[in-house]
């Protein structure tokens, strides 16, 4: 069954084919919910949810239009939600090496390629892990999913500006974390360093279902 057909199936209520669009897109959605929740277990229930709230909203679909960009906006707002509610409840606990395997590993890399940004790599998520979780959204959004600004204007019914003012927002935010300004010497200002490729130190393109 493709993905239309499943669509169309459970426009007119038959459950059993949302197993197709499960078997499409978990992994893609567990991926995804980490990178913003940061713990595994949560990031599962995040993905479990979004596919009941996808099944609940699916009337609302427009069938002309791909459903996997729809439904990534559905793990993307559980995710921060919960992201949220976690962050209030406990600080964080664990870390990128507690992710399970088959979620943040790059198959496609050889093991010298590994090796130069395994480093990067842990930094990167070190910091994403200290930005509020509405930002890690946008950054995993344009970085991850390889969404453009006007994508996620469009999908999420805001002005191309306000997109790029909180990308603006996270991806500074993320470069004060990985190197803060510095005070260069005998001058009273201070300056900041540069942000890594962003894309390489997330799970490539080639992980994506």
């Amino acid at each position: 069954m493709d993905e239309r057909e499943a669509v169309d199936r459970l426009k007119r209520g038959e459950v059993g084919a949302l197993e197709a669009l499960v078997r499409r897109y978990h992994t893609r959605a567990g991926r995804v919910a980490y990178l913003i929740v940061r713990d595994h277990v949560l990031a599962e229930d995040v993905a479990q949810g979004a596919f009941v709230r996808a099944y609940e909203g699916i009337g609302g679909f427009d069938s002309g239009r791909p459903f996997g960009p729809w439904f990534m906006r559905i793990v993307v707002n559980e995710a921060v939600g919960a992201a949220r509610g976690r962050e209030r409840m406990a600080s964080f606990e664990g870390g990128v090496l507690g992710a399970p395997v088959e979620w943040l590993a790059d198959p496609a890399a050889g093991p010298h390629e590994l090796a130069e940004v395994a480093e990067e790599r842990k930094r990167v998520w070190a910091a994403l892990e200290k930005l509020p979780p509405a930002q890690r959204a946008v950054i995993v959004q344009r970085y991850y999913l390889g969404m453009s600004e006007t994508e996620m204007a469009e999908d999420e019914g805001r002005p191309p500006g306000t997109i790029k003012s909180r990308l603006h927002a996270a991806r500074r935010g993320l470069g004060k974390l990985l190197h803060p300004p510095v005070r260069a010497e005998g001058s009273s200002e201070t300056r900041e360093g540069s942000l890594p490729p962003i894309g390489e130190a997330l799970p490539s393109k080639e992980e994506r279902p």
